[in-house]
This record gives structure tokens, sequence and C-alpha cells, in this order.
């Protein structure tokens, strides 16, 4: 238990409908606790609203009050908010303020607060269709959309904050309001890559693709392998056609019990990802890197829903450390400094190293995009480590950096909101950076809600 006095408004809040524990209350600290374990937030209250109504009354009363509100999801991205003072900060924790339907004739999901990937492509799939989604069942829909968002789609459909149609946003006073391209279209445009800065997003709609499953799986090797898979791979990406998203990761795990016998212990190379083609043309694209003879080879004709479990993303909250950068390229030097830092014999410190590939329509802002509907860059690159224990955090850092820092010669400008986990306002050009405050101050004028995004 935390000791120490709370914000003195927050005793406003002990009669809103919505749950909230303060400082000092039993369950403070299992209230408090992110996706992301490393992530130690201390703010004044955690509330947990249950619906639209309890959301516009907590804004109003917490407003009144003279708090600050910084809305959450599932807490995967809450690094921003390390270091940040959060004793007079509401946490708003999402989770609770589900739900999902499901448009087929508009091929549109309608997706409520914190509802997470697993439960709209779980719909979306019963009717034959999927979303441009992450990597991790897990995540909330609205964050990672709103975050930018880089999908296993991507190169064939762009980034996923341009599938974005409208946003519900209950503002500082309780008023909701939706953005959208014909209403408020300032703030929908600040909307897609700020996100929660301006306010609680209490649903999206998003558009659906029309794929009911694709050709998808993984391929894995020993890491003793990664001086031939690496270059093979970054050779053969540059060659394939926009119909095909992949990522190459190399990854370390401890001996666990809990991990399957091919993961725990050892350091492997996986390569996985989408190919939204015929399993005959697919299978000829991949032939290359099959006959690289890979221990393991998931490649198939998949349900859409089986994607979201392809990546192996931790099915539980863990402590993780990431940073990543976007490259202009991944040729042979890049290739050479990538196996010198996380190759074979080498003792680099990560969970991951990870090259996703971007480019194509990844690369493209169609009319109407919000502040961030691209990525200028033809690969990103990531490195994540777990501080485990946590004390051992500043190592897990100087990790992720080093990784980061072999690649600048190679590093683009560009960042992607929903892989940075920095409180920054250099995600955006200075020209958007003047056009989101300027949002920001006729939305949010006494600066109520506050985020990871620094304006």
């Amino acid at each position: 238990m935390i000791e120490g006095l709370t914000h003195p408004g927050c005793e406003a809040l002990r009669g809103i409908s919505a749950p909230v524990t303060l400082v000092g209350d039993p369950g403070y600290d299992e209230a408090r606790r992110m996706w992301n374990l490393a992530v130690d937030l201390r703010p004044a209250a955690v509330a947990s609203p249950r619906s639209l109504s309890e959301v516009t009354e907590l804004a109003r009363v917490a407003t009144a009050a003279g708090l600050h509100l910084a809305p959450v999801g599932t807490g995967h991205g809450v690094g921003g908010f390390t270091g940040v003072d959060l004793s007079d900060t509401v946490i708003v924790r999402m989770q609770d303020f589900t739900g999902v339907r499901i448009d087929v004739d508009q091929q549109v999901a309608v997706v409520t607060g914190g509802t997470r990937w697993s439960a709209v492509i779980e719909a979306a799939s019963a009717n034959g269709l999927t979303a441009a989604h992450g990597s991790a069942p897990d995540v909330a829909v609205a964050g990672f959309v709103l975050g930018g968002g880089l999908s296993f789609y991507g190169r064939q459909h762009g980034v996923s904050a341009n599938h974005v149609r409208s946003v519900q946003v209950v503002l500082a006073d309780g008023s909701v309001v939706t953005a959208s391209a014909t209403e408020l279209p300032e703030l929908f445009w600040a909307l897609r890559g700020g996100g929660g800065t301006f306010g609680i997003v209490t649903e999206v709609q998003i558009e659906l693709l029309p794929y009911a499953d694709v050709f998808a799986g993984m391929l894995l090797w020993d890491r003793s392998r990664a001086s031939q898979v690496v270059p093979a791979w970054a050779e053969w990406s540059r060659q394939v056609p926009d119909s095909v998203t992949t990522s190459l990761r190399i990854m370390s795990f401890p001996p666990r019990p809990e991990l399957p016998p091919f993961l725990s212990g050892r350091d492997i190379v996986v390569v996985d990802g989408v190919f939204l083609q015929p399993d005959d043309q697919a299978a000829a694209l991949l032939e290359p890197l099959q006959a690289l003879n890979p221990e393991l080879d998931t490649f198939a004709r998949t349900p859409a829903v089986g994607v979201l479990a392809m990546h192996m993303d931790p099915p539980a909250p863990t402590p993780g450390v990431m940073k990543h950068c976007v490259l202009d390229a991944f040729d042979e030097a890049a290739v050479d400094r990538f196996l010198a830092q996380v190759g074979d014999g080498t003792r680099h410190g990560l969970l991951l190293a990870e090259i996703r590939h971007l480019g194509a329509a990844f690369a493209v802002t169609p009319n109407g995009a919000g502040v961030f509907g691209s990525v200028a860059g033809s690969y990103l690159a990531q490195a994540v480590a777990v501080p485990m224990p946590p004390p051992n955090a500043p190592a897990a850092r100087a990790a992720v950096q080093d990784f980061i820092l072999a690649l600048r010669p190679w590093s683009s400008a560009a960042l992607v909101p929903t892989f940075t986990d920095e409180r920054r306002a250099e995600l955006f050009c200075p020209t958007d950076v003047a056009r989101l405050r300027g949002v920001k101050q006729a939305i949010d004028p006494a600066g109520t809600f506050v985020s990871a995004l620094e304006l």
C-alpha cells in the first residue's frame, strides 16, 4: 500500500456512480497496475467507468474539483507517463466499458470504450470480415487506431488510423461530441494520431476488411542460422508485392516451464506475416524462405481471427521497455550491423529485436488523413527488453538504446506513436505540432486531459 494524502479534490469523486479508488484505499495498488508492469503510475485516483453516463459524470465532477484526467485502455502504451507527476490526476481505466457491433452491409465495426481487439475480430470474423488490427489480442482498439497502428494488412491497406470513420469523445465539461470528416473535422484530424490528448474516447467506428481467412503463419530457426536467414529475408522483402506484410525477429527466451519447449531457454529467428493472395501464389512467394529449412513452418490458409495469436505477444501483463526507429533502408550494411548487435553469439539483453517491413500503402497518406496518416520509411526497427526484476530497468533501457543507436545511420526522422514509449512532441513535424496545440486549446483550454503525447 502506498502511504500519503490524495488530492483534496478527490473526495468529490466518492459520490459518483463509477467505481473509484483513491490513494490509501484497499485495492489502490491493483487498480493502478498497468499491462506494462515496468511502469509505476501513482495517480491521485483510478476510476473505472462502465457506461457513457458514468464517463460524462466523472468528467464533470473531476473537472469541477480541479483534477486532471488521463484516459487509459489496457495500459500497454503508458511508458510516456514515466516520471510524470500524477498526484492531481485521475487515471480513467476503460477496460470495463466495452462492446462491439458489426454493420455487415457497411463493413464497419462500432467499438465501445476499452474493447480489445480479440472481441472485435471474433465478432467480425463471424461475418467473414476482419480489421487492420495489431499483433496482440489484448490491446484496446481505440488506443491502437488513434495512435496510428501498424497491422499485418498494412502494406496493402495502410496505417490503421486511416480506417477510422468517426470518434465519440467526452470533453472536460462532460459533453459528448462526435468527430468525423463532416463533424468537427479538425478534432477528427487531431485524434487520429493524437489519441486521448483531447478527451475520453468512448466509441470509434472503424472500417473492416473483406477477409474471412488469409495465408499466414511463421517460420522459425535457431539463432545460429541468423547469418543466413536475416540477409535472405532482407533481400526477399525488397521484391515482394504490396499484398505481403512480414516481420523478422530475433527473440531470446529464458528457461521457463510455462513456455513451450521450442521457445524455453532458446534464441531463435522468426519470420511471420500475412499474404493477401491465393494459396498457390503465396506459397510460390514464400519458397525462397522455406528453402532455408526452418525447423517450424506454420504458414497455411488461416481464419482471420488466428492472425491475432501469430506474433506470440505476451498473453499476460509483463514488464517491458521498448524503443523504435524507422529505417530508410535495410541494406547489406544495415543487416551486418543488426547481426553484430543481436546475431548468433551476442549477449544483448533484449527479449526481441524486430524489423517490420513497411513501405507500399504504409507510406501513402490518403486524402482526409489525420495527423498520422502514413510512415515515411521502408522498415521499422524495434527493441524490447524485460527488466526482471523491475530494478533492472536502467539496464533494460540501455540495451534498447544501444540497439537503436547502432541503426542510426539508416534511420529517418519518422516515429510511430503506437511504438513510442516516451513522452515527446517530436512524433510530428513542427507545423503539425502547432496545429495540434491549436486543437488542444480549442477543445481542452484548461488542459484537463493528460496523455503520453507532450504538447
